[in-house]
């Protein structure tokens, strides 16, 4: 089972006091980088998110939304300063002795002023506030975690397909390499008889010819090696799990021997080839990066 980097899971969860709405959506990315965004009265549990979240992914740009509602009734009191009401008192009754005023206050002005009664939020069961959380964390992460399974089965499913069909591109050089091989020794030995006439060919010298070029342009160990490196690739992609760093190890490597093949080809049908498969790989190259 492998998984894709992109993903979505959102869940809600409700009981008679609060509502909690998670959304998770992400992308790919080289390392896990979770970014959070919640209500300032959940930032305590910032680190349990992100340990929770650690459960579910490894790699990803990962961006988690939370959503609170609270129905409760007493979660806020009204809360009576006496202190401060005497302070307002003592300084209104020496303002009016020393300015001959009258002193008209009455217990309903003096409640307006500031701080006499403030409204205070109730502290909050912290673990009661969690269980609920975390309960729409995990449904979300769950729907967010299968969505990533299926992306990743179709992608498993389409990188085959490219692996099968560079397979074939690696069989027509093998099989093509060795005609070139005797086209060069019956052009070199066309080209000798035409210089010498009639005069005796060294066939010595000749497969001597023919030995140097085969090794300037000889790919077996290229696609060997590149033959290797597409099965290898196939188990993991069966093998499943977090295999995303090793296939992109894999994948340049690939690169590297057709680049090389390449570069010693001297036949305008296998550079053709050659070109298709670098676009190939290219192309697995990109979808490895989605795999986390």
């Amino acid at each position: 089972m492998i998984k894709s980097m992109t993903g979505f899971g959102r869940c809600e969860f409700a009981d008679e006091k609060r509502k909690y709405t998670v959304e998770i959506k992400s992308v790919n990315h080289r390392y896990l980088d979770v970014n959070i965004k919640m209500p300032k009265k959940l930032n305590f549990f910032e680190s349990s998110i992100r340990n929770l979240l650690k459960e579910y992914m490894e790699r990803g740009k990962v961006d988690l939304y939370i959503t609170y509602e609270d129905y409760t009734e007493d979660n806020y009191s009204l809360k009576y300063n006496p202190q401060i009401a005497e302070e307002y008192l003592k300084y209104l009754n020496q303002m009016s002795e020393q300015f001959g005023l009258d002193n008209d206050i009455r217990v309903s002005t003096l409640s307006r002023y500031p701080d006499v009664f403030v409204m205070e939020e109730q502290v909050v069961d912290e673990k009661e506030l969690w269980a609920g959380l975390e309960q729409a964390l995990r449904g979300a992460c769950e729907m967010f975690v299968d969505s990533r399974i299926k992306e990743g089965e179709n992608l498993r499913n389409d990188l085959i397909g490219k692996l099968d069909h560079m397979l074939e591109y690696v069989d027509f050089i093998e099989e093509r390499s060795p005609i070139i091989m005797q086209d060069y020794r019956t052009r070199l030995e066309d080209k000798i008889r035409e210089v010498l006439g009639d005069r005796q060919i060294d066939d010595a010298r000749i497969a001597t010819e023919v030995t140097i070029y085969a090794d300037k342009i000889c790919v077996d160990e290229e696609t060997v090696r590149l033959r290797s490196h597409i099965q290898s690739t196939k188990d993991t992609l069966l093998a499943g799990g977090g295999i995303g760093r090793k296939l992109d190890f894999i994948a340049q490597e690939m690169n590297r021997e057709a680049n090389t093949i390449l570069s010693k080809a001297n036949n305008l049908e296998i550079s053709d080839v050659g070109i298709n498969l670098k676009t190939d790989i290219e192309k697995v190259r990109e979808q490895i990066q989605n795999i986390e």
